[in-house]
């Protein structure tokens, strides 16, 4: 008879990993808070709305597009300028030479508008009838929320810098410390990862980064026409090198200082001499926005979420209220994993929750923590304890992470994770991001764990 086979023994292992980010100037990221833009409109005025609102964008022309259930009076027109205007587009010259040209102008835009309501088939299985906590699912699906402990925010550290980088840059331009950039640009890290053999992950070096970035005509471009308002002394834009050599010095290390490590240091001690850097590797990049490359909300999901680590379910985020579990279970499997972590019970944590339409109970949940689960606990014990902890019904969901103020297009650029919650005009942000404390599990044994599930109320929130 044959030997049963040997378990094999864990080892280390060295890797590259690489995320990418968008600025808020990209045309997917305009589309986002464009949406976004029109769900915090329906919220403002009626909580309950329901909302699925696309937006389309190309050349000098944004569309929106959608079912929308609402009370609220709506100026599609006013909101989509006023999104467009924050983020900075304010030019559109109908010519591919142009130097002027940002990609898209607020008040020359033509804005078309597609709604209709909601279907109400879906409304009166989803909704109608229903007490809060009783209303299902607004669609069949898979979500998935991810953290892990290589950074203070939990969030893996190629993504975050990616994120990072790109706000950096979008800050410096509207502080106008570097006024000659413009709305449009792109980021990309590469890390040198170390897995330990327990199976959780340490950036041991940055490899790569890269940043595209649209920018003023070199050293002809003035900030009197480039910025509208602008009275100060005359400026004209730099060089193409010294405007990489400010990119350097006042975004990747600026950022860098301010992402903080497990081990408390920032991740510029990763940086150095070794990383290969790619600023504008096309050569200039003046022509963006909508006028280089057609937009469309939803097509940056990896970037709004984990950069590729974990998974992801394929739901889009804006546009949507908190019924659609694309958005509404993806913010609290966030939570819920962010929450092992922070608590000690694992370094890495994948959560994912499945859902039918007009169903309130998720009908499954699935964890998966690397083999870094810690304490004696096994993966079995940390999905009990979620259990016990956790109400994934889309009704709990909107309570507990108050999903029904208008505040969503602050979450549509720059990643919806690892952001820092806050409280505005009492409302609160981000507040998947309130990671719940768990640590009174680390002493319990397995016993104890499934007695405490069988003490909650579990079955009126979970399918058994």
């Amino acid at each position: 008879m044959a030997e049963p086979a040997q378990k094999k023994a864990k080892t280390t292992r060295t890797f590259l990993f690489s995320s990418e980010s968008v600025n808020e100037g990209h045309p997917d990221k305009l589309c986002d808070q464009v949406s976004d833009a029109v769900l915090d409109a329906c919220l403002r005025e009626d909580p309950k709305s329901k909302v699925a609102c696309e937006t389309c964008a190309k050349d000098n022309m944004v569309m929106v597009a959608g079912e929308i259930t609402t009370k609220a009076k709506l100026d599609y027109d006013k909101i989509v300028r006023a999104a467009v205007l924050q983020i900075g587009y304010d030019s559109y010259v109908d010519d591919l030479s142009s130097v002027d040209s940002k990609g898209l102008c607020d008040k020359t835009c033509e804005v078309l508008v597609r709604i209709n309501k909601q279907s109400p088939d879906i409304a009166g299985g989803v909704h109608v009838g229903k007490d809060d906590m009783d209303v299902g699912a607004g669609d069949q699906g898979i979500m998935f929320g991810y953290a892990s402990d290589e950074t203070s925010d939990c969030m893996p550290l190629t993504h975050s810098m990616a994120t990072r980088l790109g706000k950096t840059l979008t800050d410096v331009r509207k502080s106008g410390e570097c006024w000659w950039l413009r709305p449009d640009g792109k980021t990309q890290v590469t890390i040198e990862y170390l897995q330990h053999a327990d199976g959780s992950v340490e950036p041991k070096k940055i490899h790569t980064v890269v940043i595209s970035t649209q920018h003023a005509e070199p050293l002809k471009a003035v900030r009197s026409k480039e910025c509208v308002g602008y009275k100060g002394p005359e400026m004209t834009a730099p060089s193409m090198e010294a405007m990489n050599k400010e990119i350097e010095e006042k975004v990747i290390r600026r950022t860098l200082q301010n992402i903080t490590l497990k081990n408390g240091k920032p991740a510029l001690t990763l940086y150095g001499s070794h990383t290969h850097l790619h600023i504008n590797p096309s050569g200039k990049f003046i022509i963006g926005g909508p006028q280089g490359d057609a937009g469309l909300t939803g097509r940056k999901i990896i970037i709004d979420t984990y950069g590729g680590w974990g998974a992801h379910g394929g739901g889009a985020f804006s546009g949507k209220d908190p019924t659609k579990v694309d958005r509404s279970a993806a913010y609290i499997c966030r939570q819920m994993a962010k929450s092992v972590v922070t608590s000690g019970l694992s370094a890495r944590c994948l959560v994912q929750l499945s859902y039918a339409i007009g169903v309130a109970k998720p009908l499954s949940l699935f964890v998966e923590t690397y083999g870094t689960e810690k304490h004696g606990l096994d993966v079995d014990d940390i999905t009990n304890i979620l259990k016990v902890e956790f109400d994934c019904r889309p009704g709990a969901i909107a309570v507990s992470l108050a999903l029904r103020e208008p505040k969503y297009q602050e979450t549509a650029a720059y990643c919806h994770f690892g952001r820092e919650p806050y409280t505005k005009e009492g409302r609160k942000y981000f507040e998947w991001e309130n990671a719940m404390d768990l640590k009174k599990y680390q002493a319990m044994k397995t016993e104890q764990v499934s007695a405490a599930l069988k003490a909650s109320n579990y079955l009126t929130k979970w399918v058994d």
